[in-house]
């Protein structure tokens, strides 16, 4: 029976247990110029030092264009790669493997940083406004801008990356039904709808080489599970090394359910690891705030690791709580995460003692 304190090997990524920090973006502490700043620097290392087995740092734009807001981290030139560098540094001090999230926003994106583009030329419900469908050369060179933002990452001394396909962003732009509606090789079937994400992982696998790791943030339910699998299987097909899963844009599966231990949300990694067990690790995430629940998933063989980002960002040694049952301050679950846009980015969690 696996422990949650034991190691695993992804990839030929060791890592010292299986709690992972899941990539939660720190609205503010950018600037428009996308450099990591030293408050990212110490947010991580205190991650890092609070004994968590893998970092994911959070979600970062591959081109200008394709931020959430402004103040949104990039890797889109030279010029970024020391300052991750940086964040690195503070990981691998404390012998932290991280990797880094690269996203677009595609019909989403922000208008004051860039056009709405995805797939299709639909509207997206968060702007109000149709996007323009991308073209063959459009597509390409998006794909060459996530190549290069992950060859910047391994410059920078990442351990490897995730691709961001999840929450109704690009890559799940092209995995959804509601979104793509191509009539092309990146539309139609489920291989086509998930080939723009495994072309990109089989050219940063070629780029990058076989010890830099590769996960996908997948949507674990697009409409349905069944699919959601079948989609993350091109994904393990083009050579990904790790699934990490959560939600996507459509929810029309009824089989998917809260448990007595887990939500709903969790449950979906669940099954996914139900499939791919084995063969490919798999991560849950989702409402995982006390070390109870981190420890039933490991050590009932529910998941391969489980992802962590409320109960890190409310105090940075709660994998210690796990491992040794340690006092730890729990999230306090408020309706707005004070890590969101806009907010302080203190936890009143961090500000309180358990």
């Amino acid at each position: 029976m696996a422990k949650a304190g034991d190691p695993i090997t992804i990839g030929t990524l060791k890592l010292q247990n299986r709690m992972t920090m899941a990539p939660t973006v720190k609205f503010d502490y950018a600037g428009p110029d996308g450099m990591a700043t030293d408050a990212h620097v110490r947010h991580y290392g205190e991650r890092a030092a609070g004994g968590i087995g893998l970092i994911c740092v959070e979600a970062t734009a591959v081109t200008p264009g394709g931020r959430f807001w402004k103040n949104h981290m990039g890797l889109w030139e030279d010029a970024q790669i020391e300052g991750h560098r940086r964040i690195v540094s503070a990981c691998h001090e404390r012998d932290v493997p991280v990797i880094i999230q690269l996203n677009h926003t595609g019909i989403t994106a922000n208008p004051d940083c860039g056009p709405a583009m995805g797939p299709s030329a639909v509207t997206a419900r968060e702007t109000g406004k149709p996007a323009e469908e991308m073209s063959a050369a459009q597509i390409r060179e998006m794909q060459e801008s996530f190549l290069t933002a992950a060859i910047r990452a391994k410059a920078a001394g990442y351990d490897g990356i995730q691709l961001h396909g999840y929450h109704g962003y690009l890559i799940n732009q092209f995995i959804s039904k509601k979104t793509n509606l191509r009539t092309d090789a990146y539309g139609g079937s489920v291989e086509n709808r998930a080939r723009f994400a495994a072309e990109i992982i089989r050219m940063i696998r070629e780029e990058c080489g076989e010890d830099f790791l590769i996960s996908v943030r997948t949507a674990g339910i697009e409409p349905d599970v069944e699919t959601a699998i079948a989609i993350a299987e091109e994904y393990v097909r083009a050579g990904c090394d790790y699934l990490q899963v959560s939600t996507g844009i459509e929810w029309e599966d009824s089989s998917v359910a809260d448990t007595e231990h887990y939500n709903r949300f969790c449950s979906l990694g669940v099954r996914f690891h139900e499939h791919f067990r084995g063969r490919v690790p798999v991560s849950c995430v989702n409402g995982i705030l006390d070390p109870e629940t981190v420890q039933y998933l490991i050590e009932n063989d529910l998941t391969d690791t489980v992802d962590l980002a409320r109960a890190v960002l409310a105090d940075p040694a709660f994998p210690e709580a796990v491992l040794t049952g340690a006092p730890f301050k729990r999230c306090l679950e408020c309706r707005s995460c004070q890590y969101g846009p806009g907010m302080p980015h203190k936890c009143p969690r961090q500000m309180v003692r358990q």
